[in-house]
């Protein structure tokens, strides 16, 4: 039914269970009910978006379609790589930065810049401050941590207050004056007093990383949002009826989104560590600065163009209350009652508003669908939880295996210039796996579906390791550091042996990496979706601290220990996460195909759309009758 003609819906003749689950049972509060569209599909006067919104479910796909047609991912529109060019210069001048905080904070000053005397040796060294690895490697973990905790604050600000759009801009000013800092603390003039361009550098490390991480958990669902089709639909196209599916649009999308990543990354990286070296760090930090400011006249001309969801209020308070309600509702004096409770499918049930009709608490502003909404986004947010030990295969590139390198033979490679292969490898295979192996697998029927690609982003890390361990042993054996224990030890194989473990570091990724992302924005209540990426977010913060057991393997001659250790636990907790999330694998469409939850007036687009079915079904009746 086109929204146009949502005026004429009458509420009357309604089912009372259906005016029950609206949120407003008792219709204290009338402007619930007008009729209308939702505020957010007037956004920008888009009428396709409004006709969108409410449409025959004739079109949807039946269990028998479900199981036969081929699924296919929904048009991308431009708008979306507008976004991913946002993203590409955030990362660019993010990973650019922070490319050189380990020079600036630990070596010495040599020129006035901070350059290296000699950029064409071998052995250049650019520096500025000259605190060690000890104040380097506190000063990046910190901000390791600042960035990845900042996102909980940037979620709760955007699905709270702003919106995920103006909290965006408002990121993006916010860091652009951390970057600014950072320069001034680059200065010649400022680094003649180490403590005074410390101190500065300090205050742009933590307001950047602030901008950062609250720019984070907003733009990957605001790109993702920019198709507005949210359930299947079968259509033919070139003559083959097949399924237009939301999951495999995002899958798309995000695909893509982590290939713009990655390019900004890769950009970053290796422009500002030349920069660096030949010029100064104040040209590291200036040309991520200027890049970074492009942000903002995209995010201006291309706003009329973007789908705006509103901040949806105070979410995070009835949803933690709904769970600890769940919580309570299932805690009997039996451990085994108790988890018979938890487990056997009945917990939201038993929270529902139909279900407790007139005894629910008053804070209960919400309808059946948005509690099965909380707990699908509950249900993701335990899948984040397992991922830091994925990350901690991916976080061997930051130390270990440049080590590595360096006691191979480089042939004029620099060795910290290697781990650079995983963006490559990345922006390589994204492409081939979007459009040659995700289609002919779909082709196929075959469903690789989240759970079983982060099953097998754990696998393949573990396989990466192996990897690592069997060549580590042989560098071990062939420089005869077994024999001397020489701590300059050389081995005669080729540095570009160790590009095996970067390919499967980076296909790793794209199924791990990739579908959190993906996984957090389709597992999401719609009006929790920043907060449920930032968890997906800070999940990573953990690997951090992970790293820091393995730190006595990393010395010589126990850093092939570190490498089967990890290993192993990469393959053991893949294998076991699969076994434990294979029933919510299995329900992936249902999950998928869940009604929207609204809390508070935003039942009023749910109320129009029950009404709208109800008319729909009515006028379909008086048709039948008048031909009979």
């Amino acid at each position: 039914m086109p929204i146009g003609d949502a005026g004429e819906v009458q509420a009357v003749g309604l089912d009372p269970a259906l005016i029950d689950a609206s949120g407003d049972p008792q219709r204290k509060h009338p402007e619930m009910h007008t009729t209308g569209a939702p505020p957010f599909l007037h956004s920008e006067g888009k009428a396709t978006l409004q006709d969108n919104y409410l449409t025959e479910a004739d079109d949807e796909p039946t269990a028998e379609e479900l199981a036969t047609l081929r699924r296919v991912p929904a048009h991308i529109p431009w708008r979306i790589f507008s976004i991913a060019f946002v993203e590409l210069v955030e990362r660019m001048s993010y990973y650019g930065t922070i490319a050189v905080y380990s020079n600036f904070i630990a070596k010495p000053l040599k020129t006035p810049t901070g350059a290296a005397l000699n950029p064409s040796s071998d052995n250049a060294q650019p520096g500025a401050l000259g605190l060690g690895k000890q104040v380097s490697f506190s000063l990046t973990t910190f901000n390791a941590f600042w960035v990845y905790c900042c996102p909980l604050l940037g979620a709760w600000i955007a699905d709270t207050y702003l919106g995920r759009y103006k909290t965006i801009f408002y990121s993006v000013l916010v860091a652009e004056v951390g970057h600014i800092i950072l320069v001034a603390s680059s200065a010649p003039s400022v680094l003649e007093k180490p403590n005074t361009a410390l101190g500065v550098f300090v205050l742009g490390l933590i307001v950047m990383g602030l901008g950062t991480g609250t720019f984070k958990p907003n733009i990957s669902p605001l790109i993702a949002e920019q198709v507005p089709q949210e359930r299947m639909r079968v259509e033919t196209q070139k003559g083959e009826r097949v399924i237009v599916d939301p999951a495999v649009t995002v899958t798309r999308i995000y695909n893509w989104f982590y290939f713009f990543i990655n390019i900004g990354a890769l950009v970053g990286q290796i422009g500002m560590v030349y920069a660096e070296r030949y010029v100064g760090f104040y040209l590291a930090y200036l040309i991520p600065t200027v890049m970074f400011i492009l942000c903002i006249p995209v995010l201006i001309f291309c706003k009329k163009w973007y789908i705006l969801r509103p901040p949806s209020g105070n979410v995070m308070g009835p949803a933690f209350k709904l769970w600890f309600k769940a919580l309570g509702a299932s805690w009997t004096s039996s451990p085994a009652q108790t988890y018979k409770n938890l487990t056997d499918g009945t917990m939201w049930d038993k929270v529902k508003p139909s279900y407790l009709g007139a005894s629910a608490p008053s804070w209960y502003n919400f309808d059946d669908a948005w509690v099965d909404e909380v707990a699908r986004g509950l249900g993701a947010c335990s899948v984040f939880f397992w991922v830091p030990i994925f990350w901690l295969a991916y976080r061997q590139m930051d130390s270990n295996l440049t080590q590595m390198c360096s006691t191979m033979q480089l042939h004029g490679v620099p060795n910290d210039l290697l781990q650079n292969l995983d963006p490559i490898c990345i922006i390589i295979i994204v492409p081939i796996m979007d459009v040659l192996v995700y289609p002919y697998l779909r082709k196929k029927g075959i469903r690789f579906t989240p759970i079983k690609k982060i099953t097998a982003g754990f696998i393949l890390g573990a396989f990466s390791m192996v990897w690592a361990a069997v060549l580590q042993y042989y560098i071990y054996q062939t420089s005869g550091y077994y024999e001397t224990g020489d701590p300059d030890y050389k081995s005669p194989i080729n540095v570009w042996t160790v590009a095996g473990v970067y390919i499967l570091i980076a296909t790793s990724e794209i199924f791990a990496s990739v579908t959190t992302l993906e996984y957090a924005f389709t597992k999401a209540p719609k009006n929790m979706r920043s907060l449920v990426q930032s968890v997906q977010l800070f999940t990573t913060a953990f690997s951090a601290a992970l790293a820091q057991a393995f730190t006595p393997l990393t010395n010589d001659p126990h850093v092939v220990w570190n490498y089967g250790a990890v290993a192993i636990i990469s393959f053991v907790t893949g294998i076991v996460f699969f076994f434990f999330y294979r029933d919510m694998d299995k329900q992936e469409d249902e999950l998928n195909l869940l009604p929207t939850g609204h809390l508070g007036t935003a039942a009023q687009a749910e109320d129009v759309e029950r009404r709208a079915s109800v008319v729909s079904a009515n006028r379909t009746n008086n048709t039948v009758s008048e031909k009979i």
